[in-house]
């Protein structure tokens, strides 16, 4: 008898370190394919910051270029002036541009750590 009552205790005991080894192991599947998902989000970002930067910057130089000719004849105070007004309306609207962007950006490994909340939360209650 006694015999009996220490194979199923064995047994229940290898079900639940297969139970863990296995919650661990969905959680960590889960984990990766978030860093996956993070790590393409994050390429996607500075291939679009590169390619707006490279063409802001090209904009920006051609205009200035083409403003400063035009308006240096008549007042060279006023064509600085304008590129440094329109400069800062630029940045100022690119700033508040990008804080609206971040604000709308998941959080990072979100579904994991609510997986892991849930966990906790269903070994805390007694079943």
């Amino acid at each position: 008898m006694e015999n009996e009552s220490s194979a199923g205790f064995l047994k229940s005991l290898r079900a639940l370190g297969d139970k863990t080894l296995g919650l661990i192991q969905a959680r960590l599947t889960l984990l990766s394919v978030e860093l996956q998902e993070e790590k393409l989000r994050l390429l996607q970002f500075l291939i679009w910051i590169t390619a707006a930067l490279f063409t802001g910057v090209m904009a920006l130089t051609f205009c200035s270029i083409a403003l400063a000719f035009w308006l240096w004849k008549s007042s060279p105070l006023l064509a600085m002036a304008s590129l440094a007004a329109l400069y800062l309306v630029v940045f100022v609207v690119i700033v508040i541009a990008f804080r609206r962007f971040l604000a709308r950006q998941p959080r990072p490994f979100d579904a994991t750590l609510q997986e892991l909340a849930e966990d906790r939360t269903c070994f805390r209650e007694k079943n």
